[in-house]
């Protein structure tokens, strides 16, 4: 072989490395953006997948707390956050909620984000401090409404998901509660733990470990039948509201224009993490179950959502300027 040609292959050799170093992902560290303080489902889940995707994909996954406007500021940070998979986001159900919400939220949840995997779905439980006078749901609801419209009750937010499922509640029943909006689930649990407020409504997981641990009460929990790691909690049907199921979701997402195939890495990993035992115990420690909707239906749930949360939003008059 000829010097020339010698050079040739060893310059085509060099190249080849290079394009597939710049092409290898992640290469550099990915931030997961999570919209809540930490202590919430979100942030717990956020710092499971964070640890996990770093094992399998060998950089640092670093989580990112930016609470805010009910999860809006952290939404519309990612939005406009460059589509090469570097920003994700940990997001819930008010992704979907925000749209409507706000006048000018500054983000599509369909257009601006790359759906990458729907990782949980858990039901929401109304909490309340050991001195609160109801022990039941049913018993707060026969209170006069006159005294239960002073009683201060925490969310993660307002637009949050607990929010929206309380005004549900409020349009089904006439209950009428002082609405007191956190920067997440976490603060507003911690705060019904000290006593500073009476009762929140808020996802599983940011109140289970305290719940079993027999430091606050459940009053009611949104999901059909009542969960084996509470059984003594009864649902919100059990207390006379009819048809009123509703799970909270959480999941992955990307900004838009993502590389599909960085989609697909991640979606891969995210459900490995998901089978390995120790989330799978974590997530059953929290009321979490595992989701399965890949990229493609859960960008079809996102739309769905959109369109049940606007008639809820339209209904009870909440806007946020």
């Amino acid at each position: 072989m000829n010097p020339a040609s010698l050079g040739y292959i060893l310059l085509c050799t060099a190249l080849g490395a290079s394009a597939s170093a710049s092409e290898r992902y992640p290469s550099k560290p990915v931030r997961i953006v999570v919209p809540y303080a930490p202590g919430g489902g979100s942030d717990i889940i956020a710092r499971m997948m964070g640890l996990k995707l770093g094992e399998a994909l060998g950089a640092s996954f670093v989580i990112d707390n930016r609470p805010g406007a009910g999860s809006l500021v952290a939404t519309e940070l990612v939005a406009k956050s460059s589509g090469d998979g570097y920003t994700l986001i940990l997001a819930d159900v008010p992704l979907t909620i925000n749209v409507s919400t706000y006048a000018r939220p500054g983000y599509d949840p369909v257009k601006d984000f790359s759906p990458i995997m729907m990782v949980g779905i858990t039901p929401q439980i109304m909490v309340a401090h050991a001195s609160f006078a109801p022990n039941s749901l049913k018993e707060l609801l026969d209170m006069p409404r006159a005294q239960t419209e002073r009683i201060p009750m925490g969310t993660g937010g307002t637009g949050s998901s607990p929010h929206m499922t309380y005004e549900l509640l409020r349009l089904r029943t006439g209950l009428t509660l002082n609405h007191v909006p956190y920067k997440g689930g976490g603060p507003a649990t911690t705060d019904v733990l000290a006593g500073q407020i009476p009762i929140a409504l808020n996802g599983a997981p940011s109140a289970m470990t305290y719940l079993r641990a027999k430091q606050l009460k459940g009053l009611g929990i949104t999901s059909a039948k009542r969960h084996p790691l509470v059984p003594e909690i009864p649902t919100f049907e059990e207390a006379g509201v009819a048809n009123f199921v509703v799970y909270h979701w959480y999941g992955m997402l990307a900004s838009a224009g993502t590389p599909r195939s960085v989609i697909n890495s991640l979606h891969m990993e995210i459900q490995k993490a998901l089978q390995t035992p120790d989330v799978t115990k974590r997530f059953t420690e929290l009321a979490i179950n595992v989701a399965s909707a890949g990229p493609d239906e859960f960008g079809k749930i996102i739309e769905a959502d959109v369109k049940r949360w606007r008639d809820v939003v339209k209904n009870s008059g909440i806007r946020v300027e």
